[in-house]
Order: structure tokens, then sequence, then C-alpha cells
């Protein structure tokens, strides 16, 4: 979830009545694809830089020798996050919890081929749930992940829906935790850094690391790394 470049004619391709219930657009601008919200800008398929960062990093974190990993990405959005999971050979399942099925169906057209239409690929589940609910759920389940990645929001303090403000709270982050395999990493995207997030997550666990990623129209985005060993 970055910022627009600069303001450049555009297509609208869509625009539906979304799950929070205003506006969700889908538009067109050159060649590239953007996706707004009660018109505020969520994503593009300019660069997705950040996002694949947050997956790269959380699987290069993860126990030397790990196999057939399991990632849990919380938002589909344009692709990138999934698509950057699949290409790692020693990923065997990505599961993606997506909020709006508008967002899912835009991937079986002309959106998808920004991310080479990663539901398609057979180790790929693509869920329409709402993410708090969908991982409350998921700790009553056994499926347990190597690598959690949250991209869901502009950040602990810029949520996209006020319900997903539990996820940067202590319970969440608890919650997050309980569903992490041994030697599993917990991460996730921020426009911005939060000094009281980080704190927070130095507070369970073992090993936080922040990484900034450099955009070329802002200021740099934050990832937060969290594991326990």
């Amino acid at each position: 979830m970055e910022t627009p470049q600069v303001a450049e004619e555009y297509e609208t391709l869509a625009r539906v009545t979304g799950e929070t219930g205003g506006d969700l657009v889908l538009r067109r601008v050159g060649a590239h694809y953007e996706i707004y919200s009660n018109g505020v800008f969520l994503m593009d398929t300019r660069d997705g830089t950040s996002e694949r960062e947050m997956v790269r990093a959380s699987l290069a974190a993860l126990p030397r020798g790990r196999s057939r990993a399991r990632v849990l990405i919380g938002g589909l959005g344009v692709g990138f996050s999934a698509r950057e999971a699949l290409d790692d050979p020693r990923v065997s399942l990505v599961e993606v919890v997506e909020l709006e099925p508008q967002v899912i169906a835009w991937h079986d057209g002309e959106l998808g081929e920004a991310a080479e239409f990663v539901h398609r690929d057979p180790r790929c589940r693509v869920h329409n749930a709402d993410i708090v609910a969908w991982t409350r759920e998921a700790a009553g389940r056994p499926q347990r992940y190597d690598a959690i990645c949250l991209d869901t929001d502009n950040g602990p303090d810029w949520t996209v829906t006020e319900a997903n403000g539990r996820l940067y709270q202590a319970p969440g982050v608890e919650l997050l935790k309980g569903l992490l395999a041994p030697g599993g990493v917990l991460a996730f995207w921020s426009a911005n850094p939060v000094e009281s997030f980080e704190a927070l997550l130095r507070e369970r666990f073992a090993h936080v690391e922040v990484i900034e990623v450099a955009v070329s129209h802002s200021i740099p985005d934050t990832v937060y790394l969290a594991r326990e060993s």
C-alpha cells in the first residue's frame, strides 16, 4: 500500500460497494492498475518492492534447512506478496485472507496479470474473509505457519477498518504469535515507523528487526519482523 507517484490520465474499470460500505474502485493508469477505497489510494502495480521484501525477509529469517514452508498472508491486494512467497522453492502452501470479494474477482481479469494469476497456483488458497475473524478461528485449528505476513493496512496507526486495529494490539499479536510454527516469523507492513508498535513487539518476541525499504516518492516503507529464535 503506497502513495501514487503522479497524477496521470486514468480509466475507471470497476466501481463497487466494498465490504466496509464505501466505494471500491479499480483504475488503469497507463500500464498499471490502482485500487481505491472511498477515494483513498490503497495500492497499485507500479512497484511492490516493500511488499515483496516483507515476504523475502521473513523466509530468509527461517531456520536453516526449513522446507515445505507454510505462509499466511493477510491481504491479497495486487498479489505481489503472494507471488513472492510462491516463487520461493521452500514454500509448499500459501494461504491468503482477503476481505473484499471483488478484489479476488479482479484477479481473474487484467489485474491478475501483474502477479501472474497467483490464485491459480495449486499451492495457493485464497480465503474471502475478515482477517481478524479468520485468525481467531484459525487458532482452534492444528495448522501452524512458518511465516505470517500482514499487509492488510497502511500500518498500525492507519488501518483500513477500525476492527483491524486489534491486529496491532497485545491480544492480536499474541493470537498471531500462537499461529506460528516453531522458529516461525511474524511480519507486518507499514507505510511509516510506529515506535509504540515496535515496543509492543519487543516485549513479546526475543528478536525484532525493523527494515526500512526505500521508495521513490515518499518516506521509506517499514517492515517489522518478529521471531522467538
